[in-house]
């Protein structure tokens, strides 16, 4: 659980309560791929039972799953469709068909093999933190994220969040430690690391398994490469790698965790685990940033799109709804 993180900050004026959400998940529940379908997209229950509810709470912590579904459709398959129809309409009619022809024929073969293609399924984990404000999706790829807060913000009024940002860029910030060789307080630098040349050769070095404490490292630095990703861990307790757009890659608890949680497993316990280090994790990386930036949260959500391309931010109305009951979650 929660082996990749991508975390937005939730606009503190809007306000929800568990049972809302639920109401609003259930507007979009996963269906599988009709036969014709491409691809599907939709909430499940978190604990994988059927009919269960949609927005789980565990010890306060909000926890979602989002499930995608598309089909398999190899380009030389579909190709070699097309030209099977192109060639017999060339064979009946003694034409070669057209371009626009073409783009036709290439709908009517994917519609011809969509019910016989292979599907493919993927899930993500989705953790909310009411009191924290904090939305917290378990994935490396922007382009996933930015589906699922979509969503989110399509489902549910008033919702709205921006990437979290940090007044230091996490890539000023991880040069500066390898420069330094000294990681921030309650950190450690690992043997893992990616360095890019700024300039137009985009050289990339790469140190796996390798001590970063060295002098060569420090040269790249200082002679233009800089940090991509750097292999970190905090409190003895989680490591991961962090990246210069603040994404946070290969969580991995420590043994001092996964000894502490004893032999128990299940959702739950995992949430608990997951949940309970992550949350004293990023405020303390934050920290080491520099402290959070100012990111404005809360635009309508018409220019969704413009400022999801424009600054990877993802944004709606903070117009907090009319329930504002004492178990109203803060945001």
């Amino acid at each position: 659980m929660f082996k990749n993180m991508i975390i937005y900050r939730i606009a503190a004026q809007s306000a929800y309560v568990l049972y809302q959400v639920e109401e609003a998940l259930q507007k979009t529940p996963f269906f599988p791929c009709g036969a014709t379908q491409e691809k599907s997209a939709g909430w499940v229950p978190p604990r994988g039972e059927d009919h269960g509810l949609l927005a789980e709470s565990v010890g306060g912590q909000w926890i979602l799953r989002f499930m995608s579904e598309t089909k398999q459709l190899p380009a030389e398959v579909l190709n070699r469709k097309v030209q099977e129809k192109a060639d017999a309409i060339t064979k009946e009619y003694g034409r070669t068909p057209g371009k626009k022809e073409k783009r036709d024929l290439k709908d009517e073969a994917k519609l011809d093999l969509l019910p016989q293609a292979f599907t493919k399924r993927s899930t993500m984990w989705v953790w909310i933190d009411p009191e924290a404000c904090l939305l917290v999706l378990d994935t490396g790829a922007q382009g996933k994220a930015d589906e699922v807060v979509t969503l989110l913000v399509e489902s549910l009024k008033g919702f709205g969040v921006s990437l979290l940002d940090t007044q230091t860029s996490a890539q000023a910030a991880m040069a500066h430690w390898l420069l330094s060789q000294e990681a921030p307080v309650g950190f450690s630098v690992d043997r893992e690391c990616e360095l890019k040349a700024a300039d137009e050769s985009k050289a990339v070095v790469r140190y796996g398994r390798h001590p970063l404490d060295i002098d060569e490292v420090k040269q790249h630095v200082e002679h233009g490469k800089l940090p991509t990703k750097l292999a970190l861990t905090w409190d003895d307790r989680v490591s991961f790698v962090l990246t210069d757009s603040l994404r946070i890659n290969k969580v991995a608890f420590t043994d001092t965790v996964l000894d502490q949680a004893g032999d128990e497993g299940g959702f739950d316990t995992d949430v608990a685990i997951a949940t309970g280090e992550l949350s004293k994790l990023i405020p303390d990386l934050v920290e080491a940033l520099g402290g959070e930036g100012r990111h404005e949260i809360g635009a309508s959500s018409d220019t969704l799109a413009v400022r999801a391309a424009a600054k990877g931010a993802i944004t709606g109305p903070a117009s907090a709804p009319a329930d504002t009951a004492p178990t109203t979650a803060p945001f």
